[in-house]
């Protein structure tokens, strides 16, 4: 058993459509490849749960990018978290009281949290009874009648959101579990 720390990474835009097309089964040993351990993907839209012996999380973002674009020939921006992060993150979300819907409220998360500064911008987008949290390492929109009405979600999701991946609050609470869970 390891006791090495646990880190989630996030690839943005993969397996959406057509474009930028990768296998989970790929993915993961790209990832051995790069010397990590114990992972798990969720999903088939580039949730990975590894573990890393060292390195900063930006370092692991990088190297997962860059092997992403040497191996399979895509650019993919990656946003990694610790497992201690990420429980930061769900536990500043005073959002979720309030979503009936997990799958309406969005956690926008950057590699460099001062990305999220440039949310100003979609703040202005943002129409009641939708609802735009600033946290320190991590945003939330509530997008109450759904994502695709929403012009906030849309420049989230679109090139105005680059720097930035979203997820769902039920995938956000999965990754949780598994970047948590007690090793077998």
């Amino acid at each position: 058993m390891s006791n090495l720390p646990r880190y989630i990474a996030l690839l943005r835009g993969i397996n959406v459509g057509k474009a930028k097309r990768i296998a989970m089964a790929d993915l993961r040993a790209l990832l051995i490849e790069l010397g990590y351990s114990g992972i798990v993907t969720l999903l088939n839209s580039g949730n990975v749960v590894f573990q890393a012996s060292g390195g900063t999380p930006a370092r692991h973002a990088a190297d997962i990018s860059a092997a992403i674009a040497k191996r399979l020939g895509l650019e993919v921006p990656v946003v990694v978290k610790t497992a201690e992060e990420l429980s930061t993150i769900v536990a500043e979300n005073s959002l979720a009281e309030k979503a009936i819907d997990p799958s309406r409220l969005l956690v926008v998360f950057a590699q460099d949290n001062a990305a999220l500064a440039g949310l100003d911008a979609v703040s202005s987008l943002v129409a009641e009874p939708e609802a735009l949290l600033s946290g320190k390492q991590a945003a939330y929109l509530y997008c109450a009648t759904g994502i695709l009405e929403s012009k906030a979600a849309g420049a989230l999701l679109g090139k105005s959101g680059k720097a930035l991946t979203t997820r769902n609050w039920a995938t956000v609470l999965k990754l949780q579990a598994l970047a948590t869970a007690p090793e077998t």
